[in-house]
């Protein structure tokens, strides 16, 4: 433990190292150069292992945009309005050459790219990839980090309780709520699933929302100052629980239409299309002008991760206007960040709409549980004027602890287990068949959207996350998925036909996690990979065409690529 203290003391040096520890790594010899894994020095005998400046390649004919960070680009107006950084000033010049090669696609599907297994970095679980797969802590966080991150477990999975009651400091629920608990809609920190007959929706909500409709409101937008806006009786989601003393605002009702595709071998497959209402309102109609979006809750690893991708490196892969004609044109979605009122990048969330970890789980605390917290400080959750009952009620603050029902301590223990949730290792990453499925995931064009690698900012506080080599699989901008998938509600920059990319580390072990579930897609109307390759339309078009021509083999052994993730 003291030497895995020291090393995590280390101080800054001016290469990155593959890997942490004396030996190299399984399997390498002279003549492979592992990518990045830690931001530790190697051993001696190792440092002719570190990657070396190599030439950049365009690679078109994957039709993937390289993270080019060190080159001067001309970034579109809105970009440069808004500030945001369009280099890398975390890293020095051998640095960013370095951080090119190893973020360069690979070319060579005979064998796995170094530390491919590894696809969360240092803090990659090795755990068995078991129904707690997603819960584990990074692995490379410290002794004491451990402890704080069973503490945010605890709050994550806590079941809060309405006001008053004698429970000290977890009062406050509702007084409308969809869940008790983070864990009751983060399935054991996995996703969720769709209401399955009879069930409730317990981790599949409704957003309700409506467009700008005047040119203040239109203004309002631009600015970041709002989203969208909220149903003026329902707010911003339908909640369908209530404390005692009020009724639940209404039920989702979701039908579904099933469509047979015949592919190019002459396979068919069945895409269930959903069609969505609220059934039970309690508190009068729904304005006509207001959108229903359904949203599944997404796995949680891998977070803190994500949040620690430069800025520059996300927005080296947008192509507002498709520039270079390749039919893909991702878009940024410029959020305000609540906590420096500045616009910011927007990280997570379907829509890309929260641009920090602690953001987005207030935003969630606020909306599906009830909960208050310095970032989103509504004690009675998504009550509107309109639910006078509702606004009524008491609430959970108590005064000795703050002036929230999860003041500051309690955001920094949940945001800590969020940002700390480990990402599983690979499985069968050198198989055949995940080689060949690989190689099928390049050349259809999948990686135009799912981006394989990134390397994280060097100068980031959170050093468990700092500089590591990661293989989240997405761009995480925004990208027009057709009319099939829209949902015809606007979020910020994000239009109803534009989704986030979503990245698909741990996605072969979404049954596992989920009981023998496994739904995907922003609504789970797939159940399983196939469907969800097959909805793809817009931008997702062609790579989806590709897919559905190609032999049983192929589509197989692409689908057994996306099982080793």
């Amino acid at each position: 433990m003291r030497r895995a203290l020291n090393l995590l003391r280390a101080p800054r040096h001016s290469s990155f190292a593959p890997f942490t520890g004396r030996r190299c790594p399984e399997g390498t010899d002279e003549g492979q150069r592992p990518s990045l894994k830690g931001l530790h020095r190697p051993s001696s005998a190792c440092r002719h292992l570190l990657p070396v400046n190599g030439a950049k390649s365009a690679h078109r004919r994957f039709a993937l945009p390289l993270v080019a960070v060190f080159v001067s680009v001309a970034w579109p107006a809105f970009l440069l309005a808004d500030d945001l950084p369009t280099s890398r000033a975390d890293l020095s010049g051998a640095d960013l050459a370095r951080v090119e090669s190893v973020t360069a696609p690979t070319k060579d599907f005979s064998k796995p790219e170094d530390y491919e297994t590894m696809q969360g970095g240092a803090g990659t679980s090795k755990k068995r990839a078991n129904a707690d797969a997603f819960s584990q802590a990074s692995a490379n966080i410290t002794f004491e980090q451990q402890a704080t991150f069973k503490l945010g477990n605890a709050l994550f999975r806590k079941n809060w309780v309405s006001s008053p009651s004698s429970t000290q400091a977890s009062d406050g629920l509702g007084p409308l709520f969809n869940e008790r608990a983070c864990q009751n809609c983060h399935l054991k920190d996995g996703r969720g699933r769709p209401p399955l007959g009879a069930d409730g929706t317990t981790s599949m909500f409704l957003r309700l929302a409506r467009a700008a409709s005047n040119a203040e409101e239109q203004a309002t937008i631009a600015r970041h100052e709002a989203l969208n806006f909220p149903d003026p009786v329902y707010g911003t989601q339908l909640q369908e629980l209530a404390v005692p003393g009020l009724a639940g605002e209404g039920r989702m009702s979701v039908t579904y239409t099933e469509e047979p595709m015949t592919l190019g071998d002459g396979a068919t497959v069945s895409l269930r299309r959903p069609a969505y209402s609220v059934t039970d309102l309690a508190y009068g109609p729904l304005d006509p002008a207001t959108t229903l979006s359904p949203r599944l809750t997404p796995p949680m690893i891998g977070l803190g991760l994500v949040e620690q991708i430069h800025p520059a490196d996300t927005l080296a892969h947008a192509d507002p206007g498709d520039r270079d004609g390749d039919g893909i044109s991702g878009r940024p979605n410029i959020v305000l960040d609540e906590t420096t009122g500045k616009p910011a990048l927007g990280r997570f969330g379907w829509k890309a709409q929260a641009a920090s970890i602690r953001q987005q789980s207030a935003d969630a605390l606020a909306t599906d549980i009830g909960i208050s917290s310095p970032e989103a400080p509504r004690h009675w959750g998504d009550c509107t004027k309109a639910e006078p009952a509702c606004l009524a009620m008491a609430n959970g603050v108590q005064a000795r602890l703050g002036d929230t029902e999860a003041p500051v301590p309690v955001m920094d223990l949940i945001t800590f287990y969020a940002q700390n949730l480990a990402v599983p290792a690979r499985r069968d990453v050198g198989g055949r068949q995940v080689l060949a499925g690989k190689r099928a995931f390049y050349e259809m064009g999948c990686v135009a959207c799912h981006t394989p690698k990134f390397v994280t900012r060097r100068d980031t506080p959170d050093k468990a996350q700092a500089f590591q080599l990661i293989w989240p699989y997405s761009d995480f901008l925004l990208h027009d998925m057709g009319e099939g998938l829209a949902d015809g509600q606007q979020v910020g920059d994000a239009t109803g036909n534009e989704w986030r990319t979503p990245p698909l580390w741990g996605i072969g072990l979404t049954a596992r996690v989920g009981g023998g579930h496994a739904f995907f897609l922003h609504d789970g109307r797939a159940r399983n990979l196939i469907e969800a390759i097959l909805w793809h339309g817009g931008e997702g078009t062609k790579a989806r065409d590709r897919f559905a021509a190609a032999d049983a083999a192929t589509r197989a052994a692409l689908i057994r690529f996306l099982e080793s993730l």
